[in-house]
């Protein structure tokens, strides 16, 4: 017996996040997985990068412009499956980690968390999530 699943993306976008500034999507659907791209803390209101140098107040907008993105595609921060953080200084890792672990107050996702050498905008954190309903 052979089955054959027919799955579509989905493109999700929603104006409450940033606007991709390359040749991505803020996220894809695909059947019930949500693969959210690698968000930073520019402010969808007014398009600017968060530039005061508070690594709390840079990572507080990043989970901001995801939770509107998981919020368009009918999800939430409970749904997330997997994170991955990627720091430009490992240093800073208790005080992002403050500020993401308050928005995963049961049951956080599997994560990684990397220090790399450089991020897109010369921003301190970028933050990505896969989520499932």
């Amino acid at each position: 017996m052979h089955y054959i699943y027919s799955m579509e993306k989905k493109i999700i976008r929603t104006d409450n996040a940033p606007a991709p500034i390359g040749p991505y999507n803020q996220a894809v659907q695909f059947g019930n997985m949500l693969f959210v791209s690698g968000q930073i803390a520019i402010n969808p209101a007014n398009g600017e990068l968060y530039t005061g140098g508070d690594i709390q107040v840079e990572t507080k907008q990043v989970m901001e412009n995801l939770k509107a993105i998981l919020t368009e595609a009918g999800m939430d921060f409970s749904n997330v499956i997997k994170s991955s953080i990627f720091l430009m200084d490992m240093g800073q890792f208790a005080q992002v980690n403050e500020v993401y672990g308050s928005y995963f107050t049961e049951n956080p996702p599997a994560r990684e968390t990397v220090q790399v050498a450089g991020l897109p905008k010369g921003v301190k954190v970028e933050i990505s999530v896969v989520a499932g309903k």
